[in-house]
Order: structure tokens, then sequence, then C-alpha cells
């Protein structure tokens, strides 16, 4: 649960910021473990988390990169991560920097400074940092998790660009039949009353919703924007997107290349932490949090028999954790002996699926979207003209 804390802090005088914590308690302790005199503390609210709280989010990313960068340019650690403190003007993300150089100075190692703080940086983070304090490799593990992310992002914008176009799509559609609705067709009943002739069915029902939009415009108006936000809230609720996400692993085609998108994750993972030197069966644990609840009880059958001497291709062959392409490079990469690569493989190879899976969708989809937004507005548009041409025919 997240927390809003107001604190006492010097030189700075009073600061603000948010903190992800268990319970109130937990959020105090946090607190004055960086240096703060807590005066208030609160859940934070809501409404305001919608927007302020990715605002305050730690920016791992970009952390990682200016770290790597300052490390590259022979500052020692202490140095780099207090330049970076003095950069930053956000009080919540100075606090976390200012309790890692003073944990460091302390003696402490950075894994276990950041472990300290679980809401900046997440075990995966800590456990890279960990596995290349002893070979004194920081450097690589951080290049490493860079390449990693950048992987990540690589997906999420392929799919994130290929949704752009329908959305849009589906937007200018719903404007122009609200506008049809709202201000044409009342336009038309006015003239159709004049004729006091008998309409057809559907173009009666047509020209009473026309006749509701234009007395109850205004209440329409903020209905539909309520349900907008409403919409938006509920798409930004934890508990809403992980029923989303179950009611989409449901459907045969999508949750299939839902499945593939978190294997894809999960080998990358797991390929980034071998190459580490962290143990198989420890990555794995590590990389468990990263996979959609359908397949962790999966996952864990599959660790339980890597530990009873299975070997690894076996357990995730069995428990549905490959794909016929993905077992072969398994058992590849047990001769070998170059699991890390071959994990990283496996990752580009199902990347490359999913990415191929994507395009065919958009180019199949937007045409059908089009199609159907055409259909309704064609339908609506001879639901209106309709009279006139039985007008025209009686004329005759």
């Amino acid at each position: 649960m997240l927390y809003l804390v107001k604190a006492l802090r010097k030189p700075e005088g009073v600061v603000s910021l948010i903190l992800e914590a268990a319970d109130e308690a937990d959020a105090g302790r946090q607190a004055r473990a960086n240096g703060l005199n807590v005066l208030s503390l609160k859940p934070a609210a809501a409404w305001k988390l919608g927007r302020f709280g990715r605002k305050s989010r730690f920016p791992l990313a970009l952390f990682n990169q200016e770290l790597l960068a300052l490390l590259g340019a022979g500052l020692a650690l202490v140095e780099a991560i207090e330049a970076l403190a003095e950069k930053e003007t956000l009080g919540s993300i100075r606090t976390v920097l200012d309790h890692l150089s003073e944990r460091l100075r302390q003696g402490r190692t950075l894994s276990q400074a950041m472990q300290e703080q679980p809401h900046a940086f997440p075990p995966l983070y800590v456990s890279t940092v960990r596995a290349t304090e002893r070979s004194g490799g920081l450097a690589d593990a951080l290049k490493r998790f860079a390449m990693y992310e950048s992987q990540l992002d690589t997906v999420r914008k392929k799919v994130i660009s290929a949704s752009i176009y329908p959305i849009l799509l589906l937007a200018a559609g719903t404007l122009v039949l609200l506008f049809l609705l709202g201000y044409v067709i009342p336009k038309f009943s006015l003239v159709y009353e004049e004729l006091h002739g008998d309409l057809p069915f559907a173009s009666r029902m047509l020209l009473q919703a026309g006749k509701l939009m234009q007395q109850h415009g205004l209440v329409v108006g903020i209905v539909f924007v309520l349900a907008i936000a409403a919409a938006f809230r509920f798409a930004t609720m934890q508990r809403a997107r992980q029923w989303m996400g179950a009611k989409l692993w449901q459907v045969p085609a999508i949750g299939a290349r839902m499945r593939l998108y978190q294997l894809a994750r999960f080998y990358r993972t797991l390929g980034m932490l071998l190459r580490g030197g962290t143990p198989f069966v420890s990555a794995i644990d590590m990389s468990s949090g990263l996979l959609a609840p359908a397949l962790r009880p999966s996952l864990a059958l599959a660790r339980e028999a890597i530990r009873e001497g299975r070997t690894v291709s076996e357990a995730m062959s069995l428990n549905g954790l490959t794909t016929p392409v993905a077992l072969r490079m398994l058992r590849v990469g047990e001769r070998s002996g170059h699991m890390d690569e071959m994990m990283d493989r496996i990752a580009i190879f199902l990347d490359e699926e999913i990415a191929r899976w994507v395009d065919w969708f958009t180019r199949l989809f937007e045409p059908l979207l089009m199609a159907l937004i055409g259909i309704v507005i064609g339908v609506i548009v001879v639901l209106m003209y309709l009279p006139v041409f039985e007008l025209a025919g009686s004329i005759q």
C-alpha cells in the first residue's frame, strides 16, 4: 500500500513523498531510516495516485543508465550516487539516493542498501547487483540490466504502437456516431414530423434516439464522460488488470500469445541471472514473480523436478513451460553448457514470434474495424433517408 508522508529534513525543510509499505508503522520506519522527522502520515488518496503516483515512482532505468555512465567516467560508487543525489530535485527520489550513500559510507554493500528500499529497487535488480559484488563487475551487471530492460521495452512498444491506430479509429468512429445522433438525426426528425407520414419501424427508433439525445444532451454527455473516466479508472486498478488478464488468458488465440510473452520475459530474466553467476534454482525463484499467476504453479512443479535431478529441458517440457523450438534449444544448451546464452536466444525467438503475430493481427483487425464502423454509419444514413426514398416512390 502507498502512504503519503510529510516530514522534516535538513536543510530542505518540509518535504512530501510517497512510500510503499505494508502498513503505517512500516512506512514510518522507512521514513525514519531515511533520516526524516515524520510530521504526518496517511494513506495516499486513490485519485491522486492515478496521476501523481507514477511521477513519484523511482526511475530505476534512468538511475541505472546514469550510474553506469558515472562509473565509466572513473567515479567511485559513493561519489557517483552522491552526484546523482545532488542533481535530483524530487524529494522522494533524493531520499532514496541519500539513503544509499549513507549506507555505503557505513560499510554496507550496495545490494544491502538497495534491499532496504524494496519500493525503489525490485528483488531482481538487487540480485543482479549482489551477484557481481564479489567479482567487482558492477558495471557489467548494470549493462546487462540496461540491455534486459531495453529488450523488454522493445516488445511492449511494438504492442503499444500497434494498438494506437485502432484506438484512434474507434474514437473517430464514436465521435461521428455521436454527431449523427446528436445533431443530424434531430434535424431530420423535425422534417419528418411535418410530413405526418408513416415511417418504417427502424427509422422511428432512430429518430426517437435522436430526439432523446437532443432533449437530454447534457445528461447524456455527462454520463458519457463519467463512463470514460470510470473505464479509465477501472483499467488502472491492480485488481481490475488482474481480472482482465485472467479473462484474456481464457481466449484461446490471445491467451496463447500472452503465454509466449510471459515465457519470453521469463527466459530472458533467467539468462541475465545465469550470466551474472546466480545458481539455476535461485534464478528460477527470483524470476517466478515475473510470470502470470496462471503459470506460477507450473513453474513451482518444474523447480521441484529440477531439484529432484531432472534436466531443465525435461522439467520445463513436462510442465508446459516451453515451445517445441524452445525445448530443442534447451537441450542444445544443456549439451554445450551455455545455458545463459541459450536462454537469451529462446527469448529472442519468442519475441520475434510475438512480433509477427502482432503485425498479422493489426493487418487483419484494422480493415475489419474500419468496415464495421463504415457499416454502422452507413446503416444510420440509410435509415435517415429511407422515408425520403419511400415518399419519392409514392409520388411516382
